[in-house]
């Protein structure tokens, strides 16, 4: 049972309300689903609305007692319900408003103390006046304002969000206005409560500590304070002072503000003149303003509802009243603009009535600010882009001249300066990978010399063949062999023997044709990451790839020369021959 777990408040918050008369002596039976629980004498004069045949007061499952008759489960009929009187606690199915036909006020009292249940000094409850919004008072005084429903949720309340525990709604017709909420797995039990110091707090029950857990708190931090910045401040609680006035706006008493006293509020730098004409400024992301001398229609759209507060001097600025699905409807304000603050999420856009010249100068500010900001992007953009271009016009000389300069030397010598574009591995991480060149990790032997299994330290199985002292091969034979096997029609011979039954052997063709085509010499003949993916996927035909990067070729007389000069030949494999004289 729910209740179980309750405080139960005294009866000075249920017994009054009732109208009608049973007589002393009268008993009444209080029952449980479907046992009985006990008898009830009644010592007082209880009223009722209407007088039934079989009176009972029934405990539901919910934790609402009713008075009813025993053979009338309809709600509509009840005679009198705790759910209509809550306490300083809401529970699931619970209404928290009011009944606009019979005025029925359904909102929270505190408890005096944690162990006194008599009246506190704060309530919470639905405000129905203007445009109906949440207030927490103490006494007459407003302390926190939850505010106005938007569709979605409260306007000051941003944690208020869809969750997998409760769902919530607000209803708002021509005969009732009230918040209400219900869970969606019975087996979760949630409580909102009142507490003594004014906090709004939802609690959720643990089973297995038997005990009710703090879920969230209404008020997040002291911006949350009615009206604590005044009239057209704002409140930023990551700000130092943490008010500040609007745009548009400055302070009506600067000594006050200058001491953190903000209660005087705001003022426009520019003094309305609707007869020249005012316009609007848009603030986003706010807490919308107090809502008790507003204005509100339901089918209008925000261009409607300009054109209405622009007609009228009195109104001072208009928001969409449902932004849920795109946004409707129109809210207007008649009075000073008070208790606004900054909301890092689930803000909204409010647009406040300015001087027509205030408005085309925080107009120009805002262009110029977007222009500055263009501006800036555009010239590091384009200092960017001449370092990039010189960077690579520098790189491109020094190649060119490291090539003319390393003109018949022997290519083994300069494999460090080439552009491989390849993962490079030392020897020791080799050695690691191999276990030291194991003879276990042996997997075969080429005329390059012995060829080793190895797994790198991610993970990563790798062949590594390690250059024979008897071997005749060197370096560019190594690199040009993921090449000539190719050109041979030979790239099976790369598979390792011991995948080679078991894997798919067209799809490694194709994988070895795609390698070849990403480390062609020229980088605008190489496939895009997008092609790539395409050409894997896909059995389309594959160009031919050209050169690759690492690919270079012995000169042809090299080792028939007695002088052992080096000689020059070109890429495309026409040799130079000139005459000298013996």
């Amino acid at each position: 049972m729910l209740l179980r777990s309750l405080k139960l408040g005294s009866t000075e918050h249920y017994l009054p309300a009732l109208n009608g008369t049973y007589h002393r002596g009268k008993a009444l039976k209080i029952l449980l689903e479907n046992e009985m629980f006990y008898a009830y004498e009644l010592v007082n004069s209880l009223v009722v609305t209407r007088s039934v045949a079989n009176p009972v007061a029934k405990l539901l499952e919910s934790g609402n007692l009713v008075m009813k008759d025993a053979n009338d489960d309809d709600p509509e009929n009840f005679l009198w319900q705790t759910f209509d009187y809550p306490c300083d606690t809401q529970l699931p199915g619970m209404k928290l408003g009011r009944n606009t036909i019979t005025g029925l006020d359904r909102s929270l009292t505190s408890w005096k103390s944690n162990d006194d249940p008599s009246r506190g000094d704060f309530t919470y409850g639905l405000d129905p006046r203007g445009y109906p919004q949440i207030v927490m008072r103490k006494g007459s005084v407003e302390q926190f304002r939850a505010g106005s429903w938007n569709g979605l949720r409260f306007t000051g309340s941003p944690n208020l969000k869809r969750n997998s525990i409760y769902s919530f709604r607000f209803v708002f017709n021509q005969k009732e206005m009230y918040y209400i909420f219900e869970l969606l797995n019975s087996s979760v039990l949630t409580r909102m409560v009142l507490n003594t110091n004014g906090l709004m707090q939802r609690f959720i029950w643990i089973e297995r500590t038997q005990g009710w857990n703090l879920y969230l708190t209404s008020q997040t931090d002291s911006c949350d304070n009615y009206a604590l910045c005044g009239a057209y401040g704002s409140c930023n609680i990551d700000n130092s002072p943490k008010c500040g006035c609007l745009k548009g706006f400055v302070p009506k008493f600067p000594t006050d503000w200058d001491i953190s006293d903000w209660s005087n509020g705001c003022v426009r730098r520019t003094p309305l003149d609707c007869r020249t004409g005012d316009g609007f400024i848009k603030y986003s992301g706010v807490k919308l303003p107090d809502t008790r001398y507003s204005w509100f229609n339901e089918s209008m759209n925000l261009k409607e509802c300009k054109m209405v507060c622009l007609r009228n001097c009195s109104c001072m600025a208009y928001a969409s009243l449902d932004i849920s699905k795109g946004g409707s409807g129109c809210l207007l304000w008649f009075v000073d603009l008070i208790d606004i603050r900054d909301l890092t999420e689930n803000g909204q856009e409010i647009y406040i009535r300015m001087a027509s010249s205030e408005v085309g100068q925080l107009d120009s500010n805002g262009k110029k600010r977007v222009w500055i900001i263009v501006g800036s992007v555009f010239a590091v953009m384009l200092l960017l882009g001449l370092g990039l271009t010189l960077y690579i016009r520098k790189k491109k000389q020094k190649r060119k001249l490291s090539g003319q300069g390393k003109k018949g030397q022997n290519p083994e010598k300069d494999y460090t300066t080439e552009d491989l574009e390849l993962p490079l591995f030392d020897l020791a991480t080799i050695a690691n990978a191999t276990n030291n060149f194991s003879i276990n990790n042996k997997i075969g032997e080429g005329g390059f010399g012995p060829v080793y299994k190895g797994v790198l330290e991610d993970g990563q199985e790798i062949a590594v063949k390690r250059l024979s002292k008897n071997s005749k091969q060197g370096l560019e034979e190594f690199k040009n062999e993921a090449w000539k096997l190719h050109m041979e029609d030979r790239s099976l011979e790369l598979i390792d023997a011991s995948i080679g039954d078991s894997c798919d052997k067209i799809e490694v063709l194709r994988s070895i044709h795609v390698g070849l085509l990403c480390v062609q010499r020229c980088p605008e003949d190489r496939p895009s990451m997008s092609s790539i993916v395409l050409m894997l996927s896909s059995e389309s035909a594959l160009p031919q790839p050209k050169q690759p990067g690492f690919f270079t070729e012995r000169n042809p007389v090299e080792g028939y020369s007695s002088s052992g000069k080096p000689e020059s030949c070109s890429a495309n494999e026409i040799t130079v021959t000139w005459l000298s004289a013996r």
